[in-house]
């Protein structure tokens, strides 16, 4: 079994459109000794449950039902408003570059990741920055970094020769 450093399994609260990948991350937490409070399936699910239980983390999507945008990403945002120190870690298939920026940012920076699905090569990958985050660290997938850097970029340099004109 598997715990956090402070010796005690970490309180999550998962939200997770997809039912099986959701159903595989409980498994998965379980079996590192984690307990999953709640898992749901939509943003307004996620704030509820975070107010109903407290977590330790909080592991997000980010497009969620109903609009499948950035709902997800958008409730982590609002929580952290509330309670700037809640440890999220995002969990993703996209990088939601307006949102994502403004995660980070939260609280006083500390405690968020943002995590790309695809990217994510070994389970004890996924469990080293769930306990980073939980301890108030901050992970930051490469490519994520890459594209909210990007957004910072000149847009005077997508112009071509005869807009600039």
């Amino acid at each position: 079994m598997r715990v956090d450093q402070g010796g005690r399994p970490l309180r999550v609260v998962l939200a997770e459109d997809s039912v099986l990948l959701r159903e595989g991350l409980i498994g998965l937490l379980a079996r590192c000794g984690h307990e999953v409070v709640a898992a749901v399936g939509d943003a307004q699910a996620l704030i509820s449950a975070v107010e109903e239980h407290a977590p330790d983390i909080v592991v997000t999507d980010v497009r969620m039902p109903p609009g499948f945008q950035d709902e997800g990403l958008h409730a982590a945002v609002r929580l952290r408003e509330r309670r700037p120190a809640l440890p999220v870690l995002v969990l993703s298939q996209y990088v939601q570059r307006t949102y994502a920026a403004e995660l980070l940012d939260s609280g006083d920076g500390s405690g968020v990741g943002y995590l790309l699905k695809d990217r994510v090569g070994q389970v004890e990958e996924f469990v080293a920055a769930l306990h980073e985050v939980a301890d108030g660290g901050t992970v930051v997938d490469p490519e994520v970094v890459r594209q909210l850097l990007r957004r910072r970029r000149d847009p005077l340099e997508q112009l071509t020769p005869r807009e600039r004109e």
